[in-house]
């Protein structure tokens, strides 16, 4: 997860105040992704969970549980 500017090979979603982009891609291989932040007894972060679960992930470091 990063900050990042629209591309053409982004799907992009109105979240509230938030904009939101998940390359075309990946979307089409996850379908809906959702994003929560949480609170665990070692820390918190970011947790990104999608319909369609992909394997791999990793490299956000400890700033989330999951990728």
């Amino acid at each position: 997860m990063v900050l990042d500017e629209p591309a053409e090979s982004d799907d992009v979603f109105k979240v509230g105040d938030f904009t939101m982009l998940v390359n075309k891609d990946l979307h089409e291989k996850t379908k809906d992704i959702t994003v929560d932040y949480v609170n665990y007894a070692m820390g918190s972060g970011f947790r990104l969970t999608s319909e369609i679960p992909v394997g791999g992930g990793g490299g956000c470091g400890s700033s989330c549980s999951s990728c």
